[in-house]
């Protein structure tokens, strides 16, 4: 991977008067099983960001176009309390975090993406992007969607960890946890959270998953962030396609 252009190593003269797109990896600290850390999802997100944005490079030296922002580690992970190291910031807290961290960047910045790498983000990053944009701010967000995917620490998180943070995967752990499709788990996970449908904390069954595949699916969510990124294409619900 090229080097990758971040914000915490620029200077402000460096910024001034140039045309900058900020990349921010939004993700969470919360139990990933018995086998996975608990800022899986940081990692996953700041990987994805930071492939995508070494990809675009800079366009000079002294006026990045494109910047890595430091990773908003906490999140909205109310449904993992169940198990120690859980660390949620709710919704609410989360939502005002985004916008007053959108506010001050696109003071800035001209365009502002959040890459959320956590489903229970979803409903935080979705609506401070659409107050943004309300106040005619240019931001939009993008999810860390694997395609095929399981729903949590199963085969595709396990498999993503063993390429960027092979050291941090405790393979002797990895077990099956509920593998029932997460439709059929989504009204039980509201009511009883993930701890009341799986004791290990897995849903997915992360045995067999290896380095080879998790490098296959960031590239190809990498890839599609960093065209995404290139035609700068909002929808309507301010996710950037």
């Amino acid at each position: 991977m090229n080097a990758v252009p971040r914000l915490a190593s620029t200077v402000w003269p460096d910024l001034a008067g140039a045309a900058v797109t900020l990349v921010v990896p939004v993700g969470s600290f919360e139990q990933h099983g018995p086998h996975l850390p608990l800022d899986t999802d940081s990692r996953i997100g700041e990987a994805v960001a930071a492939r995508a944005v070494a990809a675009l490079g800079t366009a000079a030296p002294a006026a990045p176009r494109v910047l890595l922002a430091p990773t908003v580690e906490y999140g909205a992970s109310g449904e993992h309390e169940g198990f120690p190291g859980t660390i949620s910031i709710g919704t609410e807290a989360l939502t005002l975090l985004l916008l007053e961290f959108g506010r001050s960047a696109c003071r800035w910045a001209q365009r502002l993406v959040f890459v959320n790498a956590h489903g229970g983000n979803g409903a935080a990053v979705v609506a401070a992007v659409a107050q943004l944009r309300a106040e005619s701010r240019d931001a939009a967000w993008f999810p860390c969607a694997f395609p095929g995917a399981d729903a949590h620490a199963g085969r595709t998180e396990t498999a993503v960890l063993l390429d960027i943070s092979p050291e941090r995967v405790r393979m002797d752990r990895a077990e099956a946890g509920n593998t029932a499709p997460i439709v059929e788990l989504l009204d039980d996970l509201r009511a009883v959270g993930t701890a009341g449908v799986s004791p290990n904390g897995v849903l997915g069954d992360p045995v067999g998953a290896d380095a080879a595949h998790g490098a296959r699916d960031l590239e190809e969510v990498a890839a599609t962030l960093t065209r995404a990124l290139t035609e700068w294409t909002v929808d309507d619900a301010g996710r950037l396609r």
